[in-house]
Order: C-alpha cells, then sequence, then structure tokens
C-alpha cells in the first residue's frame, strides 16, 4: 500500500511481518500437505492479541484500529500477510465479524461472540457457497424451518475456508421471510464436516452438512431479508482478497525484475531487450492500477459511501482480471525455473487463482456493475 503510514501503522505492519515470518515462512508453506493443519490456534491468538481481529469491530465492542480508519488498517494487513501467501483465519473471521457488528442492536444480542472472536478465544467462519452453484449468497438453498424455539437447519455448504477447525458457522439459509444468517456451533447435533482439496497450500476448505440442526431463536443474526448486512460482508471480503493480491503480485513482480537483471542470455541481460521491457512496463502498468483501485475501494468501504458496491466491484473485476495474466507473464519471463517446486512462483499463483473464484469471480462482478448501473437489483 502506497498510502501514507502512520508510525501505529508502520508498526502494525511490521509486527504483522515478524509473526509471519518466524512461525510461516514460503519454505515451510511448500512443505504443508493436505490433512494437516494450516495454522495453529495459538498462532492465531498472537495474531488476535496484535489487533488482527479487531479492525472491523468498534471499540465498544472490544475492537479498534490502530488507526482510526479499521478497514484500511485490515487492508494493510491483508497485504503483509498476502505478501508472505499466510495461513490463517483472518478473511472468514473478519467477514463474520463485519455480519455481527452490522447486525448489532437488531435482533439477538451477539456481544459476547464478538468479544469472543476479536481475542482469539474462537474462530468463526463463512458459509455461504453450496454444491454446484456459483457466488448467489441471496438465494442460499438450504433451509430454515421454523420450530419450537427457533429453527431447524438443512441443506450442505461447501467452499467453507478452514471449516475443520473453526467453532462458529455463520450460515445463510432460506426463511419463510427472507435470507437469513444464523451462527451455528461447529460441533452441533447434525453438523458434519468433510474436507475439500484446495489449490492453495495454505488454505484448507471444507463442506458442511446440516442435517436436521436446531439453531435456537437467538441464533439468528440480524433479521431476515437484512441484505445490507450480506453486502457489507462482501465488500469486506473483497477488500481483503484485493489487498493480499496486490501484496503477491508486488512480491511475484519484484522476483521477475530481479531475475531479468540477474539472467544472461547472448551475453546480455534479460532486462535490457527492449520486448521484454514492453512486457515489463505493462505488467507495471496493471500493477499499479491494482493498487490504486484497491485503494479507492477500501476508502469507500471505511467511509460506507453510496459508491461503495460500486468501486468494490470495479476492484475485484480488475484485480482479478489482471493478476493470472501478469503471474503467468512472471513464470514465463522465468523460464523454466518459473515452473518448478522449489520456486515461490507457483505459492503466489495458487494464492491469486483462488482469490480469483471466491466471493464472486470477476465476469459476477462485471455483472453487478452492469446492474449497478442500470439500477436493477
Amino acid at each position: 500500500m502506497e498510502l501514507a503510514l502512520s508510525s501505529d501503522q508502520r508498526l502494525f505492519q511490521a509486527s504483522a511481518r515478524g509473526l509471519l515470518e518466524k512461525e510461516y515462512s514460503l519454505d515451510r508453506i511448500r512443505r504443508m500437505r493436505d490433512g494437516e493443519p494450516r495454522w495453529t490456534r495459538d498462532w492465531w491468538r498472537q495474531g488476535a492479541e496484535l489487533g488482527w481481529a479487531a479492525p472491523v469491530v468498534p471499540e465498544e465492542l472490544g475492537g479498534g484500529s490502530v488507526s482510526s480508519e479499521g478497514v484500511r488498517d485490515l487492508s494493510l494487513l491483508a497485504e503483509e500477510l498476502g505478501g508472505g501467501v499466510a495461513p490463517g483465519p483472518l478473511l472468514p473471521v473478519s467477514v463474520v465479524l463485519a455480519g455481527l457488528v452490522e447486525a448489532h442492536g437488531d435482533g439477538p444480542d451477539h456481544t459476547a461472540r464478538i468479544e469472543e472472536l476479536v481475542a482469539g478465544e474462537s474462530v468463526a467462519t463463512w458459509a455461504v457457497y453450496e454444491p454446484g452453484r456459483e457466488w448467489s449468497p441471496l438465494e442460499p438453498a438450504l433451509t430454515a424451518t421454523p420450530a419450537e424455539g427457533g429453527f431447524v437447519l438443512d441443506g450442505v455448504k461447501d467452499r467453507v475456508q478452514d471449516a475443520d477447525q473453526a467453532d462458529l458457522l455463520l450460515v445463510t439459509a432460506t426463511t419463510p421471510d427472507g435470507v437469513a444468517q444464523f451462527i451455528v456451533r461447529a460441533e452441533a447435533e447434525g453438523v458434519s464436516v468433510s474436507p475439500q482439496w484446495s489449490l492453495d497450500l495454505s488454505r484448507s476448505f471444507g463442506e458442511v452438512r446440516f442435517d436436521g440442526v436446531r439453531a435456537g431463536g437467538d441464533a439468528m443474526v440480524g433479521r431476515p431479508g437484512a441484505v445490507q448486512m450480506l453486502e457489507r460482508q462482501l465488500q469486506i471480503a473483497v477488500v481483503i482478497q484485493c489487498s493480499e493480491v496486490c501484496a503477491v503480485l508486488d512480491r511475484a513482480f519484484a522476483l521477475t525484475t530481479q531475475w531479468a537483471f540477474d539472467r544472461y542470455s547472448f551475453g546480455r541481460p534479460l532486462a535490457s531487450y527492449q520486448a521484454l521491457k514492453h512486457r515489463f512496463a505493462d505488467m507495471r502498468t496493471w500493477l499499479e492500477g491494482c493498487h490504486a483501485i484497491t485503494q479507492a475501494a477500501a476508502a469507500a468501504v471505511q467511509e460506507r459511501s453510496p459508491r461503495a458496491a460500486e468501486l468494490v466491484s470495479a476492484a475485484k473485476s480488475f484485480v482479478g482480471g489482471r493478476s493470472l495474466v501478469i503471474l503467468q507473464d512472471c513464470v514465463q519471463l522465468h523460464g523454466g525455473i518459473g515452473v518448478t517446486w522449489e520456486h515461490d512462483l507457483h505459492l503466489y499463483l495458487r494464492r491469486a487463482t483462488l482469490d480469483q473464484a471466491l466471493y464472486g469471480s470477476p465476469q459476477d462482478h462485471d455483472r453487478r456493475l452492469a446492474a449497478l448501473a442500470l439500477g436493477t437489483p
């Protein structure tokens, strides 16, 4: 992020970098295997002590940020962790907290859960995707049927990040009164989690089945039909995604630039060839555009601007669309070494590919931009 940072923000950034490098170097991430936990509770708790889970939560609910702009601080943190292809539940916990904060004061009280999440004492994730379906949070197939004392949940969610390590699941469901969200404990009777393959070595996902799961009336977050809460959660998710992808691109571009100066062909460094200079210029231009639109989106979400939805979708469309083009160019310019397991490029490519696909693809956000421009839902 190229905005001027305060001394507190620089310290926040440095402390995150230090904790990440100490515990999860790229070499350790490269050695991760299917079935093993991607991160430890102790590591996440240390991050929470540094304020990782607090930026989107107001001080009166136990949160707070190092500046007066929590979303921008969250974006800064996402850049730092994203550049290291970090594991951990930063995105799902932040998204769940955004929903709980948005609904605070309207419906059941979840203050205690918010405080637990901010302190790192528990971990939550967002169960919003469903098998065989693309991004459609307002039309969940999972149902919440009214029953004595609450609701009964039936259905399946998939692509649930850190489902195997989460304590709480924020679940989207269809009720007779519209789409609603419920907080469900992962060990509740009728909840079962199955692991799913993940392209990103440092992130795990799972399929979660809800078979007659009983949720009390106090498990509902907000009220049915609370579309604004879902919109806020999406905006936070996309800001985190785009911020970490910008950092991924920074790292990959720096590696490739250095390689072009170090690698000689026919007695000259690769960087001296005019055709390659044009490719580097294109990549740098796109990279600057990624940073600019991401910063604009983070500022709009922070300020709750009427243009926040538009800028968030513009960011996902541009960053998602350009990121893989830049990274593929980086791989090609490295030659054979760029496709080896030992090189870091594939770690960056994996993270950017996964982020491009989740919480709406660039094409999904293009359609959303068109709908916003036309004033249609």
